[in-house]
């Protein structure tokens, strides 16, 4: 009896230590939980949405950064920000962090990103052994003794390959950097959750350097519709190091007070993006083995959810080194192949979430990619659990969004380059042009992004008896009929049925 009780016990602790782990690992989130804070000002209504272009651009000396007008009432309700980043060949986007979670889509060209965790080892190294006739290394004292490199030629954390499509998920406080090796000039849309808990400074983006200058443009209170620039010579922002004692810094450095001025950037006027003459130099794996690898992963059912250790493919709950350290920051939505729904006149839609990224649950952010050909439309829907900032990426199509009152919000033609907030719960409708492809992607403020779609398959009709619906809007049973099932075997995407009027 005593031993049936004890084992009764034990089962009990092991089910409750398996549901905090798994709280600890994935913070015991489910899609319906928001870890966002409400930092807008009150009374936030979006009775009017704008779609907005960049009001901003930065010049530096290999490439631009153009903010979108953050200061908006919709941008400042939504808590989010975006930016466009161009970044040139051979350019490299300077060490920093961000005080929010970000996620990064690639739209042009291709390149590194290096990420920082703290706490994760360097698992990228190279080693040579140093001959008799080879020089000896600078000496830096340290502690009364010397310090000389002698076998390890280098050594960091993972180096990711990007190209175009691809989103890459950037957590808050996670030092990154950029660098374009390719032949054109890389483009890439940033989109940060300022209102989620991770952030706990400002109800805005901040960015701090860990190298260069820098200018972030002073937030604005009043809408100014003139394009601001702001030349490599206005710089006024410093990096971090800027602001510590020259001595202090060189001695907890174990550096000399050269070397810690060098790192200070007071007089480098070259901005946040630099320029690498002879190209970047580091330990990567070859184009090649890139490519074995991806497809590999492609090959493997789960592989792309939970990622590839040293010794295979692994489970993401078994410990901080493989939940957090090898972890996936990017996933490619482009590729046709990679579609959860398409029709055979090949428009197509891509999720990227939680359940395909894991990092997407540390980030709590989601995105989607969207191709429309010519004429077709996007089933009505609304968001349940989040917001979504929609930048489009090509073509042209008409969107409009309904508030709580059934009033129109937004009603307009939307082109390449502009972005547009479509608030939680609010009814979108989106329809490609006549004569052009429509295609877009959406970021989104939830890690497992949900909608509830009005038409189609898995619309709500779908879900109704006929009889509400034939009271509810005063129809024959016909009527209810044609409405629950005349799209039935569509879902999402929705191919025309009328005419389209020559004005649209």
């Amino acid at each position: 009896m005593a031993a049936s009780s004890i084992l009764s016990v034990s089962l009990c602790l092991l089910i409750l230590c398996q549901g905090s782990l798994a709280q600890v690992m994935f913070g015991g989130q489910s899609p319906w939980h928001s870890s966002r804070t409400f930092s807008g000002p009150r009374g936030c209504r979006f009775d009017r949405l704008q779609a907005l272009n960049p009001t901003q651009r930065m010049q530096f000396e290999a490439g631009v950064t153009e903010y979108f007008e953050w200061n908006s009432e919709m941008m400042q309700c939504s808590g989010v920000s975006a930016s466009r980043h161009i970044l040139e060949p051979r350019g490299l986007l300077l060490p920093h962090y961000n005080n929010a979670p970000s996620l990064m889509y690639i739209v042009q060209g291709r390149g590194f990103i290096g990420t920082v965790f703290p706490g994760c080892p360097e698992t990228f190294q190279s080693f040579q052994q140093q001959s008799e006739q080879e020089p000896e290394q600078e000496q830096f004292p340290m502690g009364g003794e010397s310090w000389r490199q002698q076998r390890t030629r280098d050594e960091h954390q993972k180096v990711h390959r990007f190209k175009q499509g691809d989103i890459i998920a950037l957590p808050a406080g996670v030092t990154y950097w950029c660098y374009n090796d390719g032949d054109v000039a890389m483009v890439s849309v940033q989109v940060y959750d300022a209102s989620n808990t991770a952030n706990q400074l400002v109800p805005w983006e901040r960015r701090f350097f860990l190298a260069g200058r820098h200018q972030r443009p002073q937030r604005m209170y009043q809408y100014e519709t003139e394009q601001q620039t702001l030349e490599p010579g206005q710089l006024r922002g410093n990096s971090i190091f800027t602001g510590f004692d020259t001595q202090m810094l060189a001695e907890a450095l174990g550096v000399n007070i050269e070397l810690a001025r060098q790192l200070q950037s007071q007089n480098d006027p070259r901005g946040e993006m630099v320029f690498v003459k002879q190209g970047l130099q580091m330990l990567m794996p070859t184009r090649s083995q890139e490519m074995q690898q991806q497809e590999f992963e492609e090959s493997v059912p789960g592989l792309q959810q939970y990622g590839e250790g040293m010794w295979g493919p692994y489970n993401t709950t078994n410990g901080l080194d493989e939940m957090f350290c090898t972890m996936k920051i990017r996933s490619n939505i482009d590729r046709p192949s990679q579609a959860d729904y398409f029709n055979q006149r090949g428009s197509r839609v891509a999720i990227v979430n939680s359940q395909k990224l894991p990092i997407m649950n540390i980030v709590q952010m989601s995105a989607t990619r969207v191709v429309l050909q010519k004429n077709m439309m996007i089933t009505p829907y609304w968001h349940m659990n989040c917001h979504s900032l929609m930048y489009v990426t090509g073509g042209q199509g008409r969107v409009q969004v309904v508030n709580h009152r059934g009033q129109t919000v937004f009603d307009s033609q939307m082109r390449q380059g502009q972005i547009l907030l479509i608030p939680q719960n609010f009814a979108v409708l989106k329809r490609a042009s006549p004569n052009q492809m429509f295609h877009w992607v959406s970021f989104n403020t939830n890690h497992n992004a949900m909608i509830s779609q009005m038409v189609g398959k898995n619309s709500v009709f779908r879900g109704m008896p006929l009889q509400v619906l034939m009271h509810s809007y005063r129809l024959s049973m016909e009527q209810a009929r044609v409405l629950k099932f005349r799209r039935q075997h569509e879902m999402t995407i929705l191919g025309p049925m009328f005419q389209m009027r020559s004005t649209e």
